[in-house]
C-alpha cells in the first residue's frame, strides 16, 4: 500500500469521525431530538442540552480499578507514538536526487548521475511508441539497489505486453548500459484508457412541409 492510500484512508476515517461526532453534537446542542420527538436509547450521547458531553458517572466509572491508569497511559503512548512515525513517513523523501555510477579502474574517482535526468530518459524512451500517451517515472531507493516506479497509460486499444518489451530492451537496457551497474528493478504499472461510449443518436425529426394556403 503506497503511501498516499494511507493518507488517504486514515484522512477518510478522522474526517468521517469528525462529522459523526459533530452530528451527535449539533443534535444533542440544539434538541432535536426533543423537537422532532424521537427517543434515543439510554446509553446515546447528549440527548438534550443540558446533558454534558461526558457524564460525572462515565468519568469515574472505571478510575478506581487497578487496570485503568496503565491502560490509559499506555493507549495514548501508542496514539503519540503512531502520530509520530506518520509525521516522519511524510517527511522522508523516497526519491533519489542521484545514482552512484561505478568507475572501475579509476581509484579515487566518484561518479553521480542526477536522478532526475535518467529519469526523463526513461520516459523520453518510453514515450517513442504511438500507443504511449503518458508515462511517469520515478527512481526510489530500495534495499540493496535503487529501483524504478513507472506509471503509463495507453490509449484505448494498447498492448501492454509490448510495452513491456520495449521498455525491458530499450529504455531500461540503455539505462543499465550507460551507468553500468549491475542490476536496476524496475516496477511499472500500466493503465490502458477504454474508448469513449458513442452517445446515442438523435433522430432528427423531420418538418412537414405545411401546404400553402391560399386565400
Amino acid at each position: 500500500m503506497s503511501r498516499g492510500t494511507v493518507n488517504r484512508v486514515l484522512i477518510g476515517l478522522v474526517g468521517a469521525a469528525l462529522v459523526v461526532a459533530g452530528v451527535l453534537v449539533l443534535a444533542g446542542g440544539l434538541d432535536l431530538y426533543g423537537r422532532l420527538g424521537v427517543h434515543p436509547p439510554d446509553w446515546w450521547p447528549l440527548t438534550s442540552p443540558h446533558q454534558p458531553v461526558v457524564s460525572a458517572r462515565s468519568r469515574t466509572r472505571w478510575v478506581a480499578g487497578s487496570w485503568w491508569w496503565p491502560t490509559v497511559i499506555g493507549g495514548l503512548s501508542v496514539l503519540v507514538l503512531a502520530m509520530v512515525w506518520w509525521l516522519v513517513a511524510q517527511l522522508r523523501r523516497t526519491g533519489l536526487s542521484s545514482i552512484a555510477v561505478p568507475t572501475p579502474g579509476v581509484a579515487g574517482l566518484r561518479m553521480r548521475v542526477s536522478a532526475r535526468a535518467l529519469e526523463e530518459a526513461l520516459e523520453s524512451g518510453a514515450v517513442v511508441l504511438p500507443e504511449v500517451e503518458r508515462v511517469d517515472v520515478r527512481l526510489v531507493r530500495a534495499p540493496g539497489h535503487p529501483r524504478l516506479r513507472g506509471a503509463v497509460r495507453l490509449t484505448p486499444g494498447g498492448d501492454p505486453v509490448a510495452l513491456v518489451v520495449h521498455f525491458e530492451t530499450g529504455p531500461r537496457a540503455d539505462a543499465l548500459g550507460s551507468l553500468g551497474v549491475p542490476e536496476l528493478p524496475a516496477d511499472l504499472r500500466i493503465r490502458v484508457l477504454q474508448e469513449a461510449p458513442a452517445g446515442p443518436r438523435r433522430r432528427r425529426r423531420r418538418q412537414r412541409r405545411r401546404p400553402p394556403r391560399v386565400e
